[in-house]
């Protein structure tokens, strides 16, 4: 059976590479005037440290700490699919992440997993598509995440010197592709970007976004890409959400995360999962 998986998921990769997308523009006159070209691909057979790096950070007032190097199992990558985690490991021990302001995070028992492609793989515009699954959705504090942020972001890691700029400000914009509200939702996610109010740490989280209903604990391809002046999220290659003439306001290059945070003091038992099967850019050829 593991063979037979390989080989599937090695067909489908050299399929993607192949044929590109089947994503097309088409003038009026029905030729094809532009389509996708794959420039980067992590299927997750391993774990790429020329892909990702851990990211420790203490955001939203999140009550977990996220761990780095895999402690805990918190990014395993096995069976070809990377597992992002939060897990309740029994006991309260001390988190080394901080905030922006350099306030340390309070002992937690909860450990969790978060990775950036931040100074490793960023890209302007294009199209981003994750491929990924939960493994349980809908429950009190739950709070995975897909999403990109602008490359000269001041948060840590800051590893160049133009890591100067401030959320939400152009160079360091936010846009979520999939997010899952587990206090609020069941079956069904939020996508969409969070518009600039000009200020640091000013940002509308609702008005450019979406609420849209999906079985979560499926694999599905959850995707924004830049056409014209708007943002296009699509679920599975169909058109889910817009934010119309947004998409000139992010002009940076981005990067990549994947991470699943817990956001309340709810208690929480087990392991809570996300599960990605391969993440890719992709550019107008």
């Amino acid at each position: 059976m593991n063979k037979m998986k390989y080989s599937l998921k090695f067909i489908t990769v050299l399929c993607l590479l192949a044929i590109v997308s089947c994503t097309q523009l088409r003038s009026k006159n029905g030729k094809i005037t532009k389509e996708w070209e794959i420039d980067f691909l992590d299927d997750f057979e391993h774990f790429n440290p020329d892909n990702w790096q851990d990211q420790r950070i203490w955001v939203n007032n999140e009550t977990h700490c996220y761990v780095p190097n895999n402690q805990f199992d918190t990014r395993e990558v096995s069976n070809g699919t990377l597992k992002i985690k939060v897990i309740n490991i029994g006991a309260k021990r001390p988190c080394d992440n901080l905030d922006k302001y350099g306030k340390q995070h309070p002992d937690t028992e909860y450990v969790a997993g978060r990775i950036a492609s931040k100074n490793l793989k960023e890209f302007v515009k294009g199209k981003w598509t994750a491929r990924l699954k939960l493994a349980s959705h809908g429950e009190p504090s739950m709070f995975p995440a897909w999403w990109i942020l602008g490359a000269q972001n001041n948060e840590s890691p800051v590893q160049q010197l133009d890591e100067i700029i401030c959320w939400p400000l152009t160079g360091s914009g936010e846009i979520d592709i999939f997010e899952h509200h587990g206090d609020h939702q069941k079956n069904e996610f939020t996508t969409g970007a969070i518009i600039s109010q000009g200020e640091c740490d000013k940002g509308d989280w609702w008005s450019g976004r979406k609420g849209v209903e999906a079985v979560l604990n499926e694999f599905h391809e959850y995707s924004v890409e830049w056409q014209g002046s708007d943002l296009v999220y699509r679920l599975d290659g169909l058109e889910v959400y817009r934010n119309i003439g947004e998409g000139d306001k992010y002009p940076e290059a981005m990067f990549a995360i994947l991470n699943y945070a817990k956001i309340t003091d709810q208690l929480m038992i087990g392991i809570w999962m996300m599960e990605v099967d391969w993440v890719k850019h992709e550019r107008r050829s």
